[in-house]
């Protein structure tokens, strides 16, 4: 199965943590890492003001494996803390590292603490850029439109630029 996952630093070595989170996902047992975007410099959104100069770097990753949706949410968190993440009731605290997964497949999940694919990844240009550098064709379950088509009629105010080609 295809999973897609969203990752975000604002915290450190912003381009390591990607990296590591990157190389922990792929090394999962049974997992490959089959696509990579570029990574992405993303203005800070809704955080507190003293926040606002810690912009991210984002990118997505694509892995294939047999692992459904909550075997991967659970994953996450391993990786997740084996990266420093802090956990806060602050959402928009600063973070080592921030792995979201956007969709396995075509799977549907709709629970208190899982959600595929995840509900507001169409409102994230941070999401949709680097998404479509990987699957601009792809249609995500519950919508209707190609994720390139997503990304062009994308208002979404924060400001992004390509960071690195390579990582």
């Amino acid at each position: 199965m295809e999973a897609a996952f969203s990752l975000g630093s604002n915290r450190g070595d912003r381009l390591a943590h990607l990296s590591r989170a990157r190389d922990l996902l792929a090394a999962t047992e049974g997992a490959a890492l089959a696509a990579q975007s570029r990574v992405y410099e993303t203005e800070p959104v809704g955080v507190r003001p003293e926040f606002s100069h810690l912009f991210f770097l984002n990118a997505v990753v694509i892995v294939e494996s047999e692992y459904g949706p909550e075997r991967w949410k659970a994953r996450i968190g391993e990786i997740e803390d084996a990266l420093g993440r802090v956990r806060s009731d602050d959402r928009y605290a600063p973070r080592n590292v921030d792995v979201d997964l956007l969709y396995v497949d075509d799977l549907v999940r709709s629970s208190a603490d899982l959600t595929v694919p995840h509900p507001r990844w169409r409102e994230r240009k941070f999401v949709v850029r680097p998404l479509c550098d990987v699957r601009p064709d792809a249609v995500l379950p519950g919508e209707t439109r190609r994720v390139a088509r997503v990304l062009e009629e994308l208002e979404d105010p924060a400001g992004i630029e390509l960071f690195a080609e390579k990582w």
